[in-house]
């Protein structure tokens, strides 16, 4: 795959978070933590700066006789996260990937620390991402790894925004394992063992 060419990827996985070392290691940068483990993972080559993001690309999963390894571009948006659809929606259009086909990694304050959902659509639960998404995609009917990183106890928007923005609660280990459950997800759909 081409990525500054037309050519077609078979899934856009877009990790959502925040650029900067001031928001590295909180729940709101889950989804860049968790792409950032499948690139190594898969050794994809460096991320180059393209579609207002960091994007990456190559085939995942080891060849069998005859069946092919998904080619996969994987995007960590720059533009903040209340502009990712900024970043999603061209790189989804210049690589050709149905709607149904791009996966966003993203932290999920309604599910409780460790948790892990996976599903297509569904609404929206006030993430601005998200919504960014929604709104540039033109549906919320992309694929998700939702992970659960759990809520203050408050619903006001600035506590809750410290919450996700502020360093975890949780350890560092505790964390480390969270992400590569995550990562093992998302794996699973990509590779087609397992439906969002």
């Amino acid at each position: 795959m081409r990525l500054g060419g037309a050519t077609k990827a078979d899934w856009l996985l877009v990790g959502l978070g925040n650029p900067g070392a001031e928001y590295a290691r909180t729940p709101h940068n889950i989804g860049f933590d968790v792409a950032n483990l499948l690139a190594a993972r898969w050794g994809l080559p460096k991320a180059k700066a393209r579609y207002a993001g960091l994007i990456t690309d190559g085939r995942v999963g080891t060849p069998g006789v005859g069946t092919p390894t998904p080619r996969v571009a994987l995007l960590l948006p720059q533009t903040y996260m209340n502009d990712a659809g900024r970043s999603v929606g061209p790189a989804r259009g210049a690589l050709k990937v149905p709607l149904d086909r791009v996966l966003v990694l993203h932290d999920e304050i309604d599910l409780p620390f460790g948790e892990i959902r996976t599903r297509v659509g569904g609404g929206l639960a006030g993430h601005n991402g998200l919504k960014s998404l929604r709104r540039e995609l033109g549906s919320a009917d992309f694929a998700r790894v939702r992970i659960g990183v759990d809520r203050p106890a408050s619903t006001d928007p600035e506590i809750v925004a410290a919450y996700v923005l502020g360093r975890y609660r949780q350890s560092a280990d505790e964390v480390r394992e969270l992400v590569e459950r995550a990562a093992d997800a998302a794996e699973r759909i990509v590779l087609g063992e397992r439906e969002p």
